[in-house]
């Protein structure tokens, strides 16, 4: 094949590589992007999107539920509820190849040229793909490496073992039934999201962590509304509990408990959810001399890594491995190829995490601003005080904000309750923007609407709450 020159090589069509390479195309730097699976990378195809249809879908199969046992306040009735969980998936897949194609479209509409293969570099200029129908030499004035992150395997527990029964998030999206029993290994946001959609669609769930506690990235304040949700789901949650493997007989999980004694947990499946790690190999790294951060690349505040012209984003490059920091990076990356000076603050990444109810953070939390030698002021406004949420028969949660207290000046909000995910955007734009309390205080909120809890939680920090 004839060698292809370009000014731009992006390594890895995910959230982060795709957005670098639209951007770039944009401004008319010419782009080439490698990817060996479908544009989109996990989060589209296997990850955020898939996961947050089932999600929806047993949310409102669990409404069904309730409503046909007579746990309906509003009067609703519903006869014999059943779910087709192979039409569910079926209706996911749908929407994620919809999702693909446009992405290759948005791609090929920005004149980035697409090649299909795995890439790896021969040296800090040039990448040499594997195709179908051959090598294909790439040579570019500037990389970036975008290779995401894959599940951790665990040693006693590999994907795939006892014929299947052991998956990664990757095969719970796949499933065409709902396990009679489910074994979740790991109390962090994919295992809860997953294991109480599964709860929900019918599934006995256990949740086994090793761990003091659920979601450790949260505070308890923020969890303690899951772990009612979980309990009232019928969800065993194991923890200070580590996995020792599986039975002789491969049919169920084995386990330890902090004290010693030893569990046997029934499985048809058993999830193993303990984290993601960088793809860090697989792509000739070996050929290069990059700067490492523990397991992931090093880089500056502009994603440069240690070698002149080689960029990194997204998961590969470390904490938080969210698809909306891995985007911001790719986008300022472009620009800054291009010849746009750029940089990014990564104070302001909403972490979301989809469970029941949902919960997030943006900023510093209370503990996280008292220990950076702040005097803090918070103020919280719980949903049950809330209008809206009550017409939701959504009262469980609240919204927590914190702030100087010499100035007022925002420095993280927090906050759990049903679709609170939809107020990330107005929580990270307080951040970004210095809000003070009296802003954030001072902006009508519309009513009835969640959003006013966000407004009243300022209020309370102030001192003159409204409805509390």
């Amino acid at each position: 094949m004839k060698e292809i020159t370009c000014k731009l090589l992006v390594i890895g069509a995910g959230p982060g590589g795709y957005v670098c390479a639209i951007r770039a195309g944009q401004l008319g730097v010419d782009t080439v992007i490698v990817e060996m699976a479908k544009p989109g990378g996990t989060c589209l195809n296997i990850g955020c999107i898939p996961s947050k249809a089932i999600i929806h879908a047993a949310d409102d199969f669990a409404k069904t539920v309730a409503m046909a046992a007579g746990r309906n306040a509003m009067g609703i009735k519903a006869d014999n509820p059943a779910i087709d969980l192979a039409k569910t998936m079926a209706w996911k897949d749908g929407i994620t190849g919809r999702l693909t194609l446009g992405v290759a479209g948005l791609l090929k509409k920005a004149g980035v040229k697409i090649v299909v293969g795995r890439a790896k570099f021969r040296d800090g200029k040039t990448v040499a793909v594997e195709t179908e129908t051959g090598e294909q030499v790439i040579r570019a004035e500037n990389i970036v490496i975008a290779t995401g992150s894959a599940p951790v395997e665990l040693p006693v527990l590999p994907f795939g073992a006892s014929g299947a029964k052991v998956i990664s998030s990757t095969g719970a999206l796949s499933l065409t039934e709902a396990p009679q029993k489910l074994a979740v290994v790991g109390a962090g946001y994919i295992g809860l999201e997953l294991g109480l959609a599964f709860a929900k669609l019918g599934s006995k769930v256990t949740i086994v962590e090793a761990l003091d506690r659920i979601l450790p990235l949260y505070d308890t304040q923020l969890t303690q509304p899951v772990g009612r949700r979980l309990a009232a789901l019928g969800v065993e949650v194991l923890l200070g509990t580590k996995v020792k493997g599986l039975s002789s007989n491969g049919e169920a999980l084995l386990a330890e408990t902090g004290s010693g004694e030893e569990k046997r947990i029934a499985a048809d499946k058993i999830l193993v959810t303990v984290g993601r790690k960088p793809v860090t190999e697989g792509w000739g790294r070996e050929e290069l001399e990059l700067d490492m951060d523990g397991r992931f690349l090093r880089i500056d505040e502009q994603c440069r890594t240690s070698m002149r012209g080689i960029y990194a984003v997204g998961d590969v490059t470390g904490e938080p491995m969210l698809a909306h920091r891995a985007m911001a990076q790719g986008e300022m990356v472009a620009e800054i190829v291009s010849g746009k000076r750029r940089s990014w603050d990564k104070r302001a990444i909403p972490a979301v995490c989809f469970t029941d109810p949902e919960i997030i953070s943006v900023g510093m939390s209370p503990d996280e601003a008292r220990a950076a030698s702040r005097e803090i002021k918070i103020g919280q406004f719980p949903f049950s005080a809330n209008g809206r949420a009550m017409t939701l028969s959504a009262e469980e949660g609240f919204v927590r904000v914190v702030a100087r207290a010499d100035n007022h000046l925002v420095l993280g909000i927090q906050g759990v309750g049903a679709g609170i995910s939809e107020l990330s955007a107005a929580f990270a734009l307080a951040i970004e923007m210095g809000a003070r309390l009296e802003d954030i205080a001072g902006t009508i909120h519309a009513h009835p609407t969640q959003s006013e809890a966000f407004a009243e939680s300022a209020l309370k920090a102030l001192g003159h709450a409204l409805h509390i």
